[in-house]
This record gives structure tokens, sequence and C-alpha cells, in this order.
């Protein structure tokens, strides 16, 4: 069986779809591939979602806002766009699903938290979607 691949989308890729994929990365184990991308990438990542997560024990200091390209689209089975209106390269046999969630950006981290539980949440769904449990 192919490992799933999910990429995760917003416009400057430095809070939500950062956490989406920090958080699907950890809970797959490696059962999933996981990539986050934005059209208009940030310079860094939101120092509140860096907290956020670092409360859950994941690590997003390192990471970066990377720009969105055809090719991640292309090499994506599932894209998930945060809630931004993104344009969003479309390809036969992918599946695109829109998270509507709020944008951390600006944020104290006591706003961002209940972002991030309701990214974790849905990730959890996601994955028990595509590497469902071992019987």
């Amino acid at each position: 069986m192919n490992t799933p691949e999910v990429l995760f989308v917003c416009v400057h890729n430095a809070g939500r779809s950062q956490m989406a994929a920090a958080l699907l990365d950890h809970h797959a184990a490696g059962r999933v591939t996981v990539r986050s991308a934005g059209s208009a990438p940030a310079s860094a990542v939101n120092p509140a979602v860096v907290a956020v997560m670092a409360e859950l024990g994941i690590d997003v200091s390192r990471e970066f806002p990377k720009r969105l390209t055809t090719g991640a689209v292309e090499a994506a089975d599932v894209v998930i766009t945060m809630g931004c209106g993104d344009a969003c390269p479309v390809f036969p046999g992918k599946r695109y699903l829109d998270w509507q969630l709020d944008d951390p950006a600006g944020r104290p981290v006591e706003q961002v938290r209940p972002i991030r539980d309701e990214i974790d949440r849905r990730v959890r769904a996601l994955l028990a979607e595509l590497v469902p449990a071992a019987p």
C-alpha cells in the first residue's frame, strides 16, 4: 500500500498549515507523508504557533514557510486549504478539502490554543480515514 500524502495550504504558511502539518506528522508517526505551503509565504512561523505547539511537545521552531508549487499539489493525495480562499492548482484524482479556521496571525497564545485544538481534532479524524486502525 502506498503512503498517503497530504498537503496543507494557507496564504502565509506561518500558522494554520504549519500546525496541521506538524500535528498530522506527529500523530501519523511515518504512516502519512505531510507537507505544507503558502501562496505568499511569510518570513517566519508565527511565534504564538511555535509556543502552543511546544505545549504539546511538538517543536516547530525550526520550520519555515514554504512557497506553494504545482509539484507539491501534484504529489499530494489530499490537499487541504485552510479557509483562506487560496487559488490552488486543481488536478483530477485529488481530494480537496477546505477547513474554515480562524487565522492565528496577530493573536495571543490564549487565542491560538483553541485554533490548534480544532486543527488537532480535524487532523486525527483525517488520519483515521487515511490510515484505518489495524483490526
